[in-house]
């Protein structure tokens, strides 16, 4: 896994063999974080990165100048590296081991990116429940957007702010967003 731009770019980060991850693939973060600098300025925005792992997604950002991250990951190990790293590359990345579920109902946070990267054999019914407490609890800021990392045969079009997806063979980020009364 490598951090593709940023103060960082370019460098390699090996992850311990016995951390229970995978990681995005370069090539599709690469097409993620493409995606992303057309709508933000990652200095300026505030993220959560739920089901963390190695925390390659959070690297990202503060590679790019993010200033507030949050890392959410309910495996010790995980992140322990994340700070690990954190520390080495002085990222301010501020992580909980918690479980996903139970850090977005009690979160008092708000972020304007919310990226989550479940299990690729969650239920439909989990990833759905992501996307359910993020807006019900108000946790997106306005022209934010909720990204879930799936496989292909998830499809998660049928909730109400789903907006569209974005393929990368196996992998599909799907993107949700506030939408007003009148869209």
């Amino acid at each position: 896994m490598r951090i593709i731009s940023g103060k960082f770019k370019g460098r390699r980060l090996s992850a311990p063999k016995n951390l229970p991850v995978r990681p995005t693939t370069d090539m599709a973060k690469e097409s993620l974080f493409n995606i992303l600098n057309n709508h933000f300025y990652f200095d300026g925005i505030s993220v959560i990165d739920l089901f963390s792992g190695t925390g390659n997604i959070s690297y990202e950002f503060a590679s790019r100048g993010t200033k507030n991250i949050t890392a959410i990951d309910a495996h010790y190990n995980c992140v322990k590296y994340i700070n690990a790293t954190s520390k080495e590359f002085e990222f301010n990345i501020n992580t909980y081991k918690s479980d996903v579920y139970k850090f977005l109902e009690k979160t008092p946070l708000k972020a304007d990116v919310i990226f989550a990267d479940p299990p690729y054999n969650f239920e439909k019914e989990q990833f759905l429940k992501i996307a359910a407490f993020v807006f019900e609890r108000n946790i997106l800021n306005e022209g934010g957007v909720l990204i879930i990392e799936h496989s292909k045969h998830t499809d998660l079009s049928e909730h109400k702010n789903h907006s569209y997806d974005k393929r990368y063979g196996g992998n599909v980020f799907s993107f949700f967003e506030n939408f007003s009364e009148e869209e």
